[in-house]
């Protein structure tokens, strides 16, 4: 017998040669059924890996990050094998997990089309239902070889001789079908429960346009079925929810040819971005921010200073002006610094708070460009702390409580990682030491989950990144916290401290909405364009049954707006069911039906997106509730 370490700490004796799928048995047979892979000592290992004397084990299951991912890659070798059996020559290449599912890449000479992609999916099924082990192999590197070339994989052939040297390759056999990988995978092809192929693609081999040409089959696969269905309505949903569809359809913005990756704001859509910007203002008056504005343009050695010219300028757009190279800003910060240094300092003057509503301007590969999502020019809700080394946790946690209240007003939760030094960072260690440990001690004290993401940092200093989850539980990476040791060095900013004499600040880069732009892309597709009523465009559509009415609708019409609500008025000759309908369409959050009875009473008919028909109301008492739901920025 041997003894065994669990993650809970207790020890377990089990007997030698026992696998960690034996282990789960004797556990319980619920971990056994749901058990997907382990970690021995640290390392990634199958469920049929033989355990020694004092090995520490955790077992795996789908609820695990990583054992989720050991399932989706055994799905795509499964895909492979199922190509293999119906598409003899296909020739397989490379084939990963992904977020939420996996693709696999082949040589095939016929394109593939969704009705092939039904008939793998079937073949896939059957792979399932033979329930075969799935056995891990080690092999010399010439063995490795040979066995490819015999089974004429030439692809796998290149991989393998492309690999470091070393002893022994590792490969994965189930049923006839072999795949170099180094693992691990399922113990069972029957292991795998819910999962579909969704699309197919064009892939170049090792992603170099002068390869030859692949078709890459993209699938998901989850747990169980329950998680699969809910996760292809979702994508259905976010079809219909597509920001560019609805904001064409809301008439927010469009986009022109003279401008790729330029966004222009129509009528509806400055409304929208106006009001945001208003509650963005509100709250840092309230939060002792002030606001500046920095020039959009600035010269060569500016940047030079700041780094961003020898880190960042592929990103930039130049120009040359009286024989001088300048740049459009492609963040405000430099800008920034300019401010501080225009005046004198004492550390009685912090923190100083300052807040800018920058516009920036990011040279994207057209290929990147996705609607509001990924654009070339845009406005970022910059603001720069100025500080003391003492007051960087207080200043932090005031950050993350501002950041929680704009989120929580949307209705988003939202995920915390903390991104470390990068490579190509500049500063000391001691600088960049000092910096992550301030930003973990300040998450640690207010009790706030967080992931580390190593080496992902700006150039200049640690960072903390806020994911939201909007309602259709995507993710989107908006709000950041930056601490900066390193451009009050190079600008070399400073202040008079309490002893007489010049010390240097230490900064905070922070955004919230982050783009205003993608953060508009991201409210359309979270509220599927049925914005707020303090949010929305039109708040009010005024509808008269008939041009007899039109007198009277003009008089509400004047009240509402003397009264600060958004109203527009369908003076339409069409009948009013159908303007009923396309004021829904337009996602108004009330409508307003003016006939006969209306008139004579001098009241309103309300119908609201929540309610429904409301029935018969006065006019004051409709503005008072409004007014009252604007005022408190109900979602």
């Amino acid at each position: 017998m041997i003894n065994v370490k669990l993650k809970d700490g207790s020890i377990r004796e089990v007997k030698e040669e026992s696998n960690i799928l034996e282990l789960a048995s004797l556990i319980s047979k619920k971990l056994a059924k749901v058990a997907v892979a382990g970690e021995v000592n640290g390392t990634l290992v199958d469920l049929s890996y033989k355990l020694k004397d004092e090995d520490e084990v955790n077992i795996l299951t789908c609820d695990d990050e990583v054992g989720i991912e050991v399932m989706r890659h055994t799905t795509s070798h499964v895909m492979a094998q199922a190509v293999k059996r119906i598409y003899k020559d296909a020739k397989v290449t490379i084939g990963p997990s992904i977020e939420n599912g996996f693709y696999y890449d082949f040589d095939i000479e016929n394109p593939l089309n969704n009705e092939d992609l039904a008939k793998i999916e079937e073949e896939m099924n059957n792979i399932i239902k033979e329930d075969l082990n799935i056995e891990r192999i080690e092999l010399s590197r010439e063995e490795a070889i040979k066995l490819m070339e015999d089974r004429d994989e030439p692809y796998k052939v290149q991989i393998i001789k492309e690999l470091p040297e070393r002893v022994t390759i590792s490969l994965y056999k189930q049923g006839e079908f072999i795949d170099l990988c180094r693992g691990p995978h399922l113990y069972s092809t029957k292991s795998i429960k819910a999962f579909k192929l969704t699309s197919v693609a064009g892939a170049y081999w090792k992603g170099n346009e002068k390869n030859k040409m692949l078709q890459r089959i993209y699938g998901v696969a989850f747990s169980n079925k329950e998680l699969l269905k809910t996760y292809l309505n979702n994508i259905e949903e976010a079809k219909k929810r597509d920001h560019r569809k609805l904001g064409k359809e809301l008439k927010l913005f469009t986009f022109a040819e003279e401008g790729p990756g330029f966004p222009f704001f129509l009528p509806k859509g400055v409304v929208l971005k106006n009001n945001l910007i208003n509650y963005w203002r509100e709250l840092h008056d309230k939060a002792g921010y002030v606001e500046v504005e920095t020039p959009i343009m600035l010269n060569k050695k500016l940047w030079e200073t700041s780094g961003h010219w020898y880190h960042y300028k592929e990103n930039m757009y130049t120009s040359m002006i009286d024989d001088e190279e300048f740049a459009l800003k492609p963040m405000n910060c430099p800008g920034g610094m300019l401010v501080y240094k225009s005046e004198s300092h004492s550390y009685r003057d912090f923190p100083m708070r300052v807040g800018e509503l920058g516009r920036v301007h990011r040279h994207e590969l057209s290929g990147a460009l996705h609607g509001l999502m990924r654009v070339r020019a845009f406005t970022q809700d910059d603001a720069h702390i100025f500080m003391l080394p003492e007051q960087i946790k207080s200043e932090i946690k005031g950050v993350v409580s501002l950041i929680n209240e704009v989120y929580s007003k949307f209705g988003f939760k939202y995920g915390v990682e903390l991104s470390t030094r990068p490579e190509d960072s500049m500063g000391s260690d001691e600088d960049w030491n000092m910096a992550e440990e301030s930003l973990k001690d300040a998450l640690n004290e207010m009790n706030l989950p967080y992931k580390i993401n190593e080496g992902d940092g700006a150039f200049y200093g640690p960072k903390i990144d806020f994911h939201l989850e909007d309602s259709l539980g995507r993710t989107w990476q908006c709000g950041t916290i930056q601490l900066d040791f390193q451009l009050p060095q190079r600008f070399e900013l400073d202040y008079i401290g309490s002893d007489g004499e010049k010390h240097r600040p230490i900064v905070i880069h922070r955004v919230i909405f982050g783009s205003i732009e993608r953060f508009i892309g991201i409210l359309i597709e979270h509220f599927a364009g049925k914005f707020p009523t303090w949010l929305a465009p039109v708040q009010v559509k005024v509808l008269p049954i008939s041009d007899k009415f039109i007198d009277y609708s003009n008089e509400v019409k004047k009240k509402l707006l003397s009264n600060g609500i958004r109203v527009e008025m369908d003076l339409r000759g069409e009948k009013i069911g159908y303007k009923i309908r396309e004021a829904r369409n337009e996602r108004v959050p009330y409508i307003i039906v003016i006939g006969e009875k209306e008139e004579k009473d001098q009241i309103i008919s309300l119908r609201s997106r929540v309610n429904g028909d409301e029935g018969n109301v006065s006019l004051e008492s409709f503005i008072n509730k409004i007014n009252e739901e604007i005022k408190n920025k109900n979602i």
